[in-house]
């Protein structure tokens, strides 16, 4: 019998993801602004070309998406005190607060979805949880 765990996962975490993503309408960010923004909040300030890479999308793109989150006060452009030719990109206070309210109310909805769940099942999601985080954090 073949295993299907792999495709269960995936189409589990999409679906959540979706589910919880309906919470980011409050934000006004698309997809790509919020992605880069969150990379920025939790990784701190980098260098455009670093950003690029993580969000995997073209240098162009990410200056373009960059240059959005500046307009909207989210994001600021500075050179690094270590090397003047290099552009390191952060969140602003404000684009921080955004963020983590948009994330506040996506996790409120991933807790109203498993809320009502007995604890025995919430312990075995938060394992998988743990286990899934761990197994990312050595790729």
């Amino acid at each position: 019998m073949k295993d299907n765990t792999p495709e269960l996962l995936h189409s589990a975490a999409l679906r959540l993801l979706r589910h919880a993503r309906v919470a980011d309408v409050e934000m006004d960010l698309d997809g790509p602004r919020a992605s880069a923004l969150s990379v920025l909040v939790f990784g701190g300030s980098m260098p455009l070309g670093r950003l690029a890479e993580l969000e995997q999308v073209s240098p162009p793109a990410i200056t373009k998406t960059v240059t959005a989150l500046e307009t909207a006060g989210l994001a600021v452009r500075e050179r690094s005190p270590d090397d003047r030719r290099v552009v390191l990109v952060r969140a602003t206070d404000a684009g921080r607060a955004l963020l983590l309210r948009g994330r506040d109310a996506r996790v409120k909805r991933v807790t109203q979805l498993i809320g009502d769940l007995p604890e025995r099942d919430r312990r075995t999601l938060h394992r998988a949880a743990e286990i899934i985080l761990t197994r990312l954090e050595r790729s």
